[in-house]
């Protein structure tokens, strides 16, 4: 199986060890209440929605964290479908058997993630499927959940899209807040160069635009790596991806769904960032069932 964790594992571990914080808490105490301390189960994963199966791996490792946190012996778990497996409603992701405890400790988290992971990797694919015929790429972006944007990432990467910055610390983004704040287009980009040479950093510039005006600006400038065209009608972005003509890379953005993805994208821009992959997705339904 191809792995999709390749961030820190250490940096899942920490997200995963504070969710199973603020789930258990002192307990289970509805486990340790009613189910014997060395009981040994089986349980199932099963698939109840259509879609495109994501949080295998993570799950895994919640599986193992949970195990090693509280004292117990780790499950003997079978994965049957990888993660970016297309799934449909009665299949079985997983089998794992051992403490019954274990198993209920994790199920919630588990399920919480990858049902979420499994949503966005299910929408990123209906998105991509529409240009997939063209030399562009589908970018996600930073509206994602708070603590959860690790997860958010690996989803639409098992979909298809391309990981645009995982945070404001791996690039320099000018966006017009930035570009109001510094006075300007031009000051904006020659002070963002002259941070980078000073810190020794080797981070790429990206400077949103907002009208023909502003990339005609950029371009006078010059020293960005990519130029984005933010909310530009389709006459104004296919006009800017031709004065632009390859000096820069280019990213359009604004109100991008399904509806409006492939028009966009065959104005020739180099990729098409969407918010949509995050914040309109929706859960895909699991379940972990005794059995």
């Amino acid at each position: 199986m191809t792995s999709t964790i390749e961030t820190d594992p250490h940096q899942i571990k920490d997200l995963i060890h504070l969710a199973l914080l603020e789930d258990i808490g002192d307990g289970d105490h509805s486990s340790l209440s009613c189910v014997p301390e060395g009981a040994t189960k089986r349980a199932r994963l099963l698939v109840k929605q259509d879609g495109i199966l994501a949080g295998v791996e993570v799950a895994l490792i919640i599986f193992e964290e949970t195990a090693r946190q509280y004292g117990h012996k780790p499950l003997e778990i079978k994965v049957l479908l990888p993660d970016g497996s297309e799934v449909k409603k009665g299949d079985v992701v997983l089998t794992a058997e051992g403490s019954a405890r274990l198993i209920l400790k994790a199920e919630r988290l588990v399920l919480n993630i990858m049902q979420r992971m499994s949503g966005i990797a299910t929408y990123t694919r209906q998105m991509a499927a529409l240009v997939s015929d063209l030399p562009v790429k589908l970018l996600d972006t930073r509206k994602t959940t708070p603590n959860f944007r690790l997860f958010e990432k690996m989803a639409t990467k098992i979909g298809g899209a391309v990981n645009h910055r995982m945070g404001l610390y791996d690039m320099i983004m000018l966006k017009d807040n930035h570009v109001d704040y510094a006075g300007g287009i031009e000051q904006a980009i020659l002070r963002s160069n002259e941070y980078r040479k000073k810190t020794g950093k080797s981070l790429k510039i990206e400077i949103e635009t907002r009208n023909l005006n502003e990339v005609d600006e950029v371009l006078r400038v010059g020293k960005v790596d990519i130029i984005m065209l933010d909310n530009f009608n389709l006459a104004d972005l296919s006009e800017a991806v031709k004065r632009i003509a390859g000096r820069f890379e280019t990213e359009a953005s604004g109100n991008i769904t399904e509806k409006t993805l492939r028009e966009v994208a065959l104005t020739g821009v180099d990729g098409v960032s969407s918010g949509a992959l995050t914040h309109q997705a929706r859960s895909l339904d699991l379940s972990l069932k005794a059995f």
